[in-house]
């Protein structure tokens, strides 16, 4: 877990550069459509450097998430199909650079918006699953648009402004806790992460 403890002291040092929130914003946009790590990493420790400036960041992580989905939504809706069935090299693309996202994890997803949709977006926004693979097929399987942007808007505001609401009002013991913990944190945060194919799959 070294390499991303060193990530970690990376990510941290933007807390005192001009351009963390840009580089927030960014990775939250990224996140939601291709890149596979979350900005939840970068918003932890840029919160804990500017607590006065919780709130700000996380309306910056929000707005770069929901452009993101969009984004997503886009691919999946425009790039994601070749002809009737038949994956696009994107598509193939996506299946071999994302750990756990499979041909038969995405389609096991078309029968749960069939059923509860809206839950479905809202429930990723706002949990370790992989956000991008729910706003990609969302797109791909032409769910209602105007019900994706608002699950994704009310799931992924919910969940950074309560992030940095406990970072604003614990800050200090938050940092305290995370430095003291942070192999065991790690460990936890790879299990959610491949966990929440899991889930997918089976649960939701």
């Amino acid at each position: 877990m070294r390499w991303l403890r060193n990530l970690y002291d990376w990510v941290l040092k933007w807390s005192n550069s001009k351009y963390g929130p840009l580089m927030l914003g960014l990775m939250a946009f990224a996140e939601a459509s291709f890149f596979p790590i979350p900005p939840d990493v970068l918003l932890i420790p840029l919160a804990l450097g500017l607590r006065t400036k919780a709130f700000r960041l996380a309306f910056i992580c929000s707005l770069g998430s929901i452009l993101g989905a969009i984004f997503g939504y886009v691919i999946g809706s425009y790039l994601w199909w070749e002809g009737v069935n038949q994956f696009s090299w994107l598509a193939r693309l996506f299946f071999n650079v994302i750990p756990g996202f499979t041909p038969e994890i995405f389609y096991s997803i078309q029968t749960k918006y069939e059923i509860w949709n809206f839950w479905v977006v809202f429930t990723a926004g706002f949990t370790p699953i992989p956000f991008k693979v729910i706003t990609i097929s969302a797109g791909a399987f032409d769910i209602n648009f105007i019900l994706f942007v608002i699950a994704s808007t009310l799931s992924r505001s919910a969940r950074f402004f309560l992030l940095s609401a406990l970072i604003w009002k614990f800050g200090e013991s938050m940092r305290d806790f995370i430095d003291k913990y942070f192999n065991l944190l790690a460990i936890i945060f790879m299990i959610l992460l491949i966990g929440s194919f899991v889930l997918i799959k089976y649960v939701i």
